[in-house]
């Protein structure tokens, strides 16, 4: 059987500009998306962690999923991140998500709620029951506070519930597993690494979805296309090179790993032209001058200024 997996390649999770008041900047947004769309992407994943999705009042996320989908026109699939504590409120979200044409829906496990693994399982069939899109599941306990099931994931893919998974589990045996166990499914299997992205494809991996794929999503398409030809020399060469870039998430001291990585990859897009501010969202703060001096000099470091 030849896998024909929906989603593949470079999908970077796309980080949501603001302006100085907290509003979305619009005119950031679409500059983004045409950058990503010149490096290359295969997909964009928005409203995600690295788009702030947590932080954003409905409206707004429901802004930055049109300016993300009409500016795309079509190009590349858009996934869209439908976090939700609850089933039904996944539902509702993922409603909105299809109404404003994005092309799949990327869900978690609850959370807040304690929920059983039998419960987790059935929410996932719920909402793909309900959204009329492709579903994706997002791996990502360190939010929710659940490791999803390698069994229950693969389950859902061969019942056609799960279209793939994005993994931020950090459980890199785990992940092997899966790749092995979606080996005859057509399942997307994506690692949501930085720096270990030509160990993961190696591995089995079908794409990558990394943050820092805002900033340099060339970098991540010349690894993905090295590792397709089996060039894992060139593909180490290029992972070497974006693990020192991604030092930018160092920049900022005494905060959030949140914040300290969201801050890294907007100080860079502001410094490379690409949106006009920093500015994150409450309660964290903007890198300052001397962590925006930081950045810069990282970025000079690898030719991106």
């Amino acid at each position: 059987m030849t896998r024909q997996p929906l989603f593949t390649g470079v999908i970077p999770p796309v980080v949501t500009p603001l302006t100085a008041e907290g509003d979305i900047d619009t005119a950031s947004l679409e500059r983004l998306v045409e950058f990503l769309l010149e490096g290359g992407v295969d997909g964009l994943f928005a409203l995600g962690s690295s788009s702030e999705t947590a932080y954003l009042t409905e409206s707004q996320r429901t802004r930055a999923l049109e300016v993300v989908v009409k500016a795309n026109a079509g190009q590349v699939p858009v996934i869209a991140g439908c976090i939700e504590t609850t089933t039904n409120r996944v539902i509702e979200r993922a409603n909105t998500t299809r109404d404003l044409g994005a092309d799949a829906v990327v869900a978690t496990a609850p959370f807040y709620t304690r929920t059983h693994p039998a419960e987790i399982e059935r929410h996932f069939r719920q909402i793909a029951a309900a959204a009329e899109l492709p579903v994706l599941a997002y791996d990502i306990p360190v939010c929710v506070h659940t490791k999803l099931a390698g069994d229950m994931l693969l389950r859902l893919a061969a019942d056609g519930v799960l279209a793939g998974v994005k993994d931020s589990s950090g459980d890199d045996v785990a992940f092997r597993y899966l790749c092995l166990g979606a080996a005859d499914l057509d399942f997307a299997v994506l690692t949501g690494h930085e720096v270990v992205v030509d160990g993961m494809l190696l591995g089995g991996a079908d794409g990558v979805v990394p943050g820092l794929g805002n900033v340099d999503p060339h970098g991540y398409r010349r690894l993905v296309d090295a590792a397709r030809a089996g060039d894992w020399a060139a593909a180490r060469a290029e992972q070497d090179r974006l693990a020192q870039l991604f030092e930018i998430v160092f920049a900022a001291k005494d905060t959030s790993g949140t914040a300290a990585g969201l801050g890294g990859f907007k100080t860079a897009l502001m410094l490379r032209g690409i949106i006009a501010t920093n500015a994150v969202s409450s309660p964290m703060a903007a890198l300052d001058e001397e962590q925006t001096a930081a950045v810069a000099r990282i970025l000079d470091r690898a030719g991106l200024r």
